[in-house]
């Protein structure tokens, strides 16, 4: 007896490049991006500005075309069959975009028509509270502050119930209460099976929430494993103090400095005992040290400090 089919991947990039030609010639953003999220993952994308987040996401809504491979959300192509893979996903913008003429609620009727919803006043009720935005439904768009527009940013792209959750630095610029809100509702549908594939700069939110991360460089998949086996498989041990001495170049060469706080990476005990070694022979007047496991930070930067592999 032959086994059931296995699901498609909620999300799937095979390939994909991206070639921008301007004045000054071409730019390759992507470079034969591939991976796969499976349905009900929690899914980092992580890398630094120009690394080729943007793009790739734009790709996945349709806002921009790949100069080669392919994308299906679903198992629907985005190209070939864009209106059904458009909604499968629901995108939350690092920008504000909003309509200044309507009402948070009439706003999110609205959007529900876009997706052929009509009646679900239910649902809309379930997210304004969930979002902490109840006593706002009546108020104009350009009434609210940034932190409530992108409470509704995020209403906006749940309201038509999506299988597949893009999140694009949705904590960007907004306060301690709104990321706890905003994680404790999408953990929440994480958990009931939708996916959700998240951009963040704040590492510690991938490290918390993402059980899988992909890491770009220049347009290239770096990385690509669980969370747990990228941290177990660096630098285990961190060094972390402050000085205001110059350090020793053995020290400086593995250390991060942000002002007077230094974090000096160490592989082993042999190694942290040579760098505190150093750090005696050198002068140094260290306070506040502490010894620890490195975090996703830690990991993200070695592995950004790394060449791309041709």
């Amino acid at each position: 007896m032959l086994a059931p089919p296995l699901p498609p991947a909620a999300v799937r990039f095979d390939q994909v490049d991206k070639t921008y030609v301007g004045a000054r010639g071409a730019f390759k953003a992507l470079d034969g991006v591939s991976f796969e999220i499976a349905p009900g993952e929690f899914f980092g994308l992580l890398g630094p500005n120009g690394a080729g987040k943007t793009t790739l996401i734009s790709i996945l809504a349709g806002l921009a075309r790949a100069s080669r491979g392919r994308v299906a959300v679903m198992g629907h192509d985005v190209v070939a069959d864009y209106a059904a893979a458009r909604r499968a996903l629901g995108i939350v913008p690092q920008e504000l975009v909003f309509d200044p003429f309507f009402s948070v609620r009439e706003t999110l009727r609205i959007q529900s028509g876009y997706f052929g919803i009509r009646h679900n006043d239910a649902w809309i009720d379930e997210l304004l509270a969930e979002l902490g935005l109840a006593d706002k439904a009546g108020a104009n768009m350009r009434q609210l502050s940034g932190g409530m527009k992108r409470r509704v940013l995020v209403a906006q792209a749940l309201v038509h119930r999506p299988p597949v959750i893009v999140l694009d630095e949705p904590t960007a610029g907004v306060d301690v209460e709104l990321r706890q809100t905003l994680w404790h509702f999408i953990a929440r549908l994480n958990r009931q099976g939708h996916t959700v594939l998240l951009t963040t700069h704040y590492l510690e939110e991938a490290e918390a929430l993402c059980g899988r991360i992909a890491m770009l460089k220049q347009g290239r998949v770096v990385a690509l494993d669980r969370t747990s086996a990228l941290l177990a498989g660096r630098a285990s041990t961190m060094l972390r103090f402050k000085t205001d001495s110059a350090l020793p170049p053995a020290v400086a060469a593995v250390s991060r400095v942000t002002g007077r706080i230094v974090q000096a990476q160490a592989h082993d005990a042999a190694e942290v005992e040579a760098l505190l070694a150093a750090l005696r022979a050198g002068g140094v007047k260290v306070e506040d040290l502490e010894i620890g496991r490195a975090d996703l930070e830690d990991v993200f930067l070695e592995i950004m400090q790394e060449g791309v592999s041709a």
